[in-house]
């Protein structure tokens, strides 16, 4: 009955098509990661199979959806900008129980409708899990509910597997040369498949949370300037484009789409080479909060969060660039990192990007 009922509203709100998984024993299914809906979008085609999924840890913490997750669902956490080698071993224990499990094995939506390369020690896992390998892609996902966007759009979306890959062919096969394979299937180009086959993806305020994700301005240069309303992408120095249904930038010039500007400024981001001690950019209103054992979170300070060639400060806490272990950024206003042996969580509500801090992190 709920399955029904979710079924229904689920498809209609996403005019989602899908191809249903049938198969016996355990499996491990490995889809592409376009947005938050992803777990619910599988879920509509596998109606007879009961899969837990690996979910980020920080739902672990949401009070009382938390414990309703785990009650209906008990998914398995990763704690993002870590090792994960508590997940990993979790994984393996519920598919040596004959149990089923469903991996975002990319470790986070994709922002420029682009999948991204898997965590290379994912054919490791399939490998030694001994289960059977399903990948799927979510075809359209991405232009319903990008990552940086405040609303949701209804155009076509289309979720079904795309190869089965049987344990006896598992071993016969290199960890690498699963990796590839998976890589190969999950593969999903938003703009290749619209200029293909054009979709409208109707909504409201398309062009709003732009700025979450794209951090310069491709008129001044200038790193956190960019502002959206409605349709429009604009800056103060006169710079503005707008984002239209299809997901294409009309002008086209001088981006056709959100991928084209994203390998834009990553390129220019990489390509400074800013001064120590001079301050980069910086956003006001980050809550900083050190996160413990068995999910409990302990509040550092609030304020503002400072850039720096080789450091960034928040909260009253300095954290080096060179020292921190991992970092990930989490739906579009988290920011988790590993730093000498804690685990950290920063905290935008005010819709300031994050993605400029991790990036510059990353080189």
């Amino acid at each position: 009955m709920l399955y029904a009922l979710a079924h229904r509203w689920i498809c209609r709100k996403f005019h989602l098509t899908h191809e249903d998984l049938h198969i016996d024993g355990p499996v491990l299914l490995i889809p592409n990661h376009v947005n938050a809906w992803d777990p619910l979008l599988v879920a509509m085609s596998l109606k007879d199979k009961q899969v837990y999924y690996v979910a980020s840890e920080h739902i672990f913490r949401w009070g009382f959806v938390a414990r309703l997750l785990e009650r209906m669902v008990a998914p398995i956490a990763r704690r993002k900008a870590s090792l994960g080698t508590d997940t990993v071993k979790a994984c393996l224990r519920h598919l040596r129980a004959g149990h089923s499990i469903c991996l975002f094995a990319e470790g986070e939506q994709c922002w420029d409708g682009l999948s991204q390369q898997i965590f290379p020690a994912t054919g490791k896992l399939v490998k030694t899990s001994g289960a059977t390998l399903v990948t799927y892609r979510i075809e359209g996902g991405y232009l319903s509910k990008p990552r940086w966007a405040k609303t949701l759009r209804r155009g076509r979306v289309h979720v079904g597997p795309v190869n089965v890959y049987p344990p006896e062919l598992l071993k016969t096969m290199s960890a690498q040369e699963i990796n590839d394979a998976i890589n190969r299937d999950i593969y999903e180009d938003a703009w290749r498949r619209q200029r293909e086959e054009p979709v409208r993806f109707r909504g409201r305020r398309l062009a709003e949370g732009l700025e979450r994700a794209l951090y310069l301005c491709p008129g001044c240069g200038k790193i956190g300037t960019l502002q959206t309303k409605k349709d429009r992408v604009f800056c103060s120095c006169g710079f503005e484009t707008h984002y239209t249904e299809t997901g294409f930038f009309d002008p086209a010039a001088p981006f056709e789409t959100v991928a084209d500007w994203e390998t834009w400024q990553k390129e220019k981001l990489r390509a400074r080479d800013f001064p120590h001690g001079t301050l980069l950019f910086s956003d006001s209103d980050i809550r900083l909060t050190r996160v413990a054992a068995e999910h409990s979170e302990e509040l550092i300070g609030t304020g503002e969060l400072l850039q720096y060639a080789d450091r960034f400060r928040c909260g009253g806490r300095e954290f080096m660039e060179d020292e921190i272990g991992n970092m990930a950024l989490v739906q579009a206003h988290l920011l988790l990192l590993s730093y000498r042996g804690e685990y950290f969580e920063l905290r935008s509500d005010s819709g300031a990007n994050l993605r400029k801090y991790f990036e510059l992190w990353k080189g």
